[in-house]
């Protein structure tokens, strides 16, 4: 028997599709502006607008109560910036949570426009964005600028609620800068209103999108308001269905578990590196639980994909065979998932589509908003990649392979420097599209095509998956600058402590991707490296940045002499004894543990393995180890030293 709807947050309406219909009715003859959107976002004052962890409580507030917060705030705010002009542009220096929220709209309720500033982005970045948007100001939750910064906590507090009458006219939103140049766009609230009408289109198309758990819809806070996909696929879509978004404090995995678990989140939008992620960490641990558990799950995996076009048959197998796997990851509240922002390799999308977690991707960009998503009850076509047909007023073609978009809800401007055009018409995405049964799979970005030495186009968004290799962190395609021109080069991604054995593996296994690939001729050479791929602030692969750096030299490379076998030299026995005891341990062969291989960070080892290990260490040399984790005796050289001390002592 299901909820009542009053319990759903609908109010009187029988169901979602009628309650988001009369939203959209409300709106019906009115000015769309901000103001109207304010109040249509606010206006179901008893549902829960945001939810955090308190240590062991949960503190809730309702869309009533944050609309007063934006109210009193914008009292403080009209107050504090008397002086400035109606539509000042004011940057907005915050991470997630609900003074953003608030932080936002009072912005625009005081008549100001607020610029959503990238805090991936390098303080030089912004600095010279918030020159060429003309900020007159930042609000800012930690960080002070060149521009007047004012710091929330010195914002001041009242309890009088300023009467919303003016409204700045536009938003402002940075790109991310991986293509090496910023740009700054704005939306009114026009285009925001049609990205309301992508998402209606949504809901109508796919059930799995609104279906809930125990009558509630909560989405996690994980993508940041102040990108794009956050702002609209977030935070306007689910404010405006007046649904609940849940605190996430950090990105730690252990605290994203928790966090879905405890708040019983149902929807999680994310980018394919957070994916990637959790697809390895869910891997490791059901190999952890022995090679039966493995077995197990891989026949039960193969089964779902072969029957996960079957809609009731699918969701029967996959309730049961896999309940296991997902109590040891978010649990079962879990609804819909979106990845977008870049590709997301087929097998991540094969494995939470099959055990029970739908997971679809979309397509957007800063200058564009989000514009697709797949919406297929079939796996099978959400495993493809496809990123489906265009929402509701948006429209793509495809001209030489170009994917080109326009609609309503695109941007109304787009800064570059300090020059400012308006977005009328079609837009050149430079993504590389292919439409298939009118459904579209981006097959990557025109900027990255490498051409090879014969002619032919070398697209690395084909080509890199083939490298997805045990032993491989990441493997990226890049022009190598030389005076013939450029050539495709494999930039490859290991661990610095990789044996001679398994680095000779690699190489063997590159070889034959290469070749069963056909794509051996396209590829220079071959490049090892340490370094991460994706940057400490980026959310996917950089391209241009790794070209650049490659061709200046700034990347660490390693040559094959540095994989050279350490068995060569001789040994003492401790050493051979803790190399040993590491293998044992680890499941690894001896001949696989460098002598500088941390236990953690390049083995991959964990607390309670470690635990084993130190318990094995005593009993064997009687010698006693220090009672913290690791206590800076992570590897084979570091541990032998210190019990080779120890025995010294003794004596």
């Amino acid at each position: 028997m299901g909820l009542p709807m009053r319990d759903l947050g609908l109010g009187d309406y029988s169901s979602i599709d009628k309650f988001v219909k009369a939203k959209l009715t409300f709106l019906d003859g009115k000015e769309i502006s901000f103001l109207s959107l304010f109040e249509l976002m606010f206006r179901e004052k008893e549902n829960i607008m945001y939810e955090q962890s308190a240590g062991y409580r949960i503190l809730r507030t309702t869309y009533g109560e944050a609309k007063e917060a934006v109210l009193r705030r914008t009292a403080v705010f009209k107050e504090r910036f008397k002086d400035l002009q109606k539509n000042s542009v004011i940057g907005l220096y915050m991470d997630n949570g609900l003074d953003w929220i608030v932080t936002f709209w009072a912005i625009i309720l005081s008549g100001f426009c607020p610029l959503l500033m990238n805090l991936r982005l390098p303080d030089g970045v912004l600095e010279t964005a918030l020159s060429d948007a003309g900020a007159k100001a930042v609000i800012s939750d930690s960080k002070a600028f060149k521009t007047l910064t004012v710091l929330l906590n010195e914002t001041g507090k009242t309890e009088d609620a300023a009467a919303p009458d003016i409204c700045g006219s536009e938003v402002f939103v940075m790109s991310s800068g991986t293509s090496g140049n910023l740009k700054i766009c704005g939306y009114t609230a026009n285009e925001f209103y049609h990205q309301v009408l992508g998402s209606y289109d949504i809901i109508k198309k796919c059930k799995m999108v609104k279906r809930h758990y125990n009558g509630y819809l909560k989405l996690l806070t994980f993508l940041p308001f102040y990108h794009i996909f956050g702002l609209v696929a977030v935070y306007i879509w689910f404010a405006f269905f007046s649904r609940t978004f849940v605190h996430l404090s950090d990105m730690n995995p252990s605290t994203i578990v928790n966090t879905v678990k405890r708040h019983n989140v149902t929807h999680i939008f994310a980018v394919p590196l957070f994916w990637e992620k959790v697809y390895e960490r869910a891997l490791k641990t059901i190999k952890s639980q022995g090679v039966e558990t493995w077995q197990k799950f891989s026949r039960g995996l193969k089964i779902a994909l072969k029957i996960g076009d079957l809609p009731i048959i699918g969701r029967c197998f996959t309730k049961f065979a896999f309940a296991p796997v997902r109590e040891k990851m978010f649990g079962d509240s879990i609804r819909f998932m979106i990845t977008g922002g870049s590709s997301v390799p087929g097998y991540v999308l094969e494995f939470f589509n099959a055990i029970g977690y739908p997971l679809a991707n979309g397509y957007g960009m800063t200058e564009i908003g989000i514009t697709s998503v797949e919406l297929s009850k079939k796996a099978g076509i959400r495993n493809s990649g496809s990123v489906g047909t265009p929402l509701k007023g948006i429209e793509y073609k495809t001209e030489n392979g170009r994917l080109f978009v326009r609609g309503k809800s695109c941007a109304h401007s787009i800064r570059e420097g300090k020059e400012v055009r308006l977005l009328d018409g079609w837009y050149d995405t430079g993504d590389l599209a292919e439409c298939i049964g009118g459904r579209y799979m981006i097959k990557g970005r025109a900027d990255d095509v490498v051409i090879a030495p014969n002619g032919e186009n070398v697209n690395p968004e084909l080509i890199e998956p083939y490298f997805c290799l045990e032993n491989v962190k990441g493997a990226v395609i890049i022009a190598e600058k030389k005076e013939e021109g450029d050539l495709p080069l494999l930039l490859v991604s290991v661990k610095r402590t990789l044996s001679e054995k398994k680095f000779s593996k690699l190489q063997s296994d590159i070889k034959n991707a290469a070749q069963s690939a056909e794509i051996s001729p396209l590829i220079g050479k071959t490049v090892y490296t340490d370094d991460p791929l994706i940057g400490e602030n980026e959310f996917k692969i950089n391209r241009s940045r790794l070209t650049a750096l490659y061709n200046s030299g700034k990347i660490n490379l390693l040559p094959a002499e540095h994989f050279k076998s350490e068995t060569a030299k001789e040994e003492d026995s401790v050493t051979i004894t803790v190399r040993d005891m590491f293998a044992s341990v680890l499941g690894e062969e001896p001949e696989d543990i460098r002598s500088d291989a941390d236990f953690f960070l390049d083995e991959g080892g964990t607390s309670l393995d470690y635990f084993a290990l130190v318990s094995e260490l005593k009993e064997k040399f009687d010698v006693p180890f220090p009672n913290e984790l690791g206590g800076g005796l992570n590897t084979v050289s570091s541990i032998s030293d210190f019990i080779k001390a120890g025995s010294k002592n003794d004596d």
